[in-house]
């Protein structure tokens, strides 16, 4: 949830949305992003939509912000009207989605469920710190209906966790973890980061190793990026810290993928593993497929049959809009053919299951079989997969399949 909105065309007062748009949702998997904007410290390396004041007034508070959220999944029922498409994935995000009550997130996960029906099997996610969440806590979320938790472990070492100001002490996500898996949860997956400064090949091996005690069914290992305006963006210009290296990155990532793959965990997006097919984030492969998601929250992305819209930035401004009874959009745009091609080629190059090779163009096409010749890319059935050289250097794929 990036901090800087994009500009784009006005978006209707009512949100209101193109027929041929809700259309084409009900043929697709449809899903629910819910945005919580409140952190209770902000990370140095966050460049996310989030707020660590509780009180901002109106309905931008924390006491409050549930309801304002909930009205907005009303008004999202309003504006797809008849769509007959129960939901597939739900995922709260943040911010710390879990600063909330227990009860503030099921009386959300409740509007959804009541305004759209879940389908069976519905996965339905919460992002937590492990720091914000114990035993009785993930009880409650798991009676209310959630089956998926991602905790944000980052790092095992205490100084990358002081560089990252993270606040959880090494060991409180393997805790939180099993914790998570003691309440019932189906899924649980950490998050880790690698690449920040003074970070050595051995703490990443520890902090994946630490990681895979816990036995988590799911771990996403990111590499650590530089945001303009943040607190480490900062640091890096003053010389305080050096910026990442991308020869230390490639090690790390390989080192990941050696240890997550022998643990039983294999990759199905350049910076995810997961122990089963069923295991994997299905409400991320939604986002990677260009499938339907009406993003609720301050900040929030939606996307519906090729339109794409953002709700205004700051708490107070979006409770204020819904109070009125407007949709809280800020801008939208209309994706035609050519960009959403693009964009899939863009997202699922990035997949295991790989890239349908009829998307590319014709100087696309003829660019695979350098690719392939260079150990980027291998094509089977029609399809175009990265090799383990071809993630460490998906970008330039890209740049080769989208000349």
């Amino acid at each position: 949830m990036p901090s800087t909105l994009p500009e784009g065309e006005v978006a209707p007062r009512d949100g209101s949305l193109p027929e041929p748009a809700i259309r084409e949702a009900a043929t697709r998997p449809f899903g629910f992003y819910l945005h919580v904007p409140f952190c209770a410290a902000r990370c140095g390396y966050c460049d996310f939509n989030t707020y660590t004041a509780k009180e901002l007034g109106g309905g931008g508070s924390q006491a409050s912000y549930a309801e304002t959220a909930v009205a907005e999944v009303r008004l999202a029922r309003k504006v797809l009207g008849d769509l007959d498409r129960p939901v597939d994935t739900i995922f709260f995000g943040g911010g710390t989605p879990t600063l909330l009550p227990a009860e503030d997130l099921g009386r959300m996960l409740a509007a959804v469920r009541d305004e759209f029906g879940l389908a069976p099997g519905a996965e339905v996610t919460t992002e937590a710190n492990p720091e914000s969440v114990d035993p009785a806590y993930l009880a409650a979320i798991r009676e209310a209906g959630f089956n998926r938790v991602s905790f944000g472990m980052q790092s095992a070492t205490p100084h990358v966790l002081q560089i990252l100001d993270r606040k959880h002490t090494p060991g409180r996500a393997l805790e939180a973890a099993k914790e998570a898996t003691a309440a019932g949860f189906e899924h649980v997956n950490l998050d880790l980061i690698y690449g920040t400064p003074g970070e050595s090949l051995e703490d990443w091996r520890r902090s994946l190793e630490s990681a895979l005690s816990a036995e988590p069914d799911h771990v996403s290992a990111y590499a650590l990026i530089v945001e303009d305006g943040t607190q480490l963006a900062r640091r890096v210009r003053r010389g305080e810290l050096p910026m990442p290296d991308d020869d230390d990155l490639a090690d790390k990532y390989v080192l990941a993928d050696d240890l997550l793959t022998n643990a039983g965990l294999g990759w199905y997006e350049v910076s995810n593993w997961a122990r089963t097919p069923e295991a994997r984030c299905r409400h991320n492969e939604l986002y990677w497929r260009g499938d339907t998601w009406w993003g609720i929250g301050p900040g929030a992305h939606s996307h519906v049959g090729g339109v794409r819209w953002w709700n205004v930035k700051h708490p107070t401004a979006y409770a204020e809009r819904l109070a009125a009874g407007d949709s809280p959009a800020y801008a939208r745009e209309t994706l035609d053919a050519e960009t959403r091609r693009v964009e899939r080629v863009l997202l699922e190059i990035r997949l295991a299951d790989g890239l349908p090779l009829d998307v590319l163009d014709e100087a696309g096409r003829n660019a695979v079989k350098d690719a392939v010749g260079n150990d980027l890319l291998t094509e089977r059935n029609g399809r175009l997969m990265l090799t383990r050289r071809g993630r460490l250097l998906a970008d330039a794929v890209v740049r080769d399949l989208l000349p």
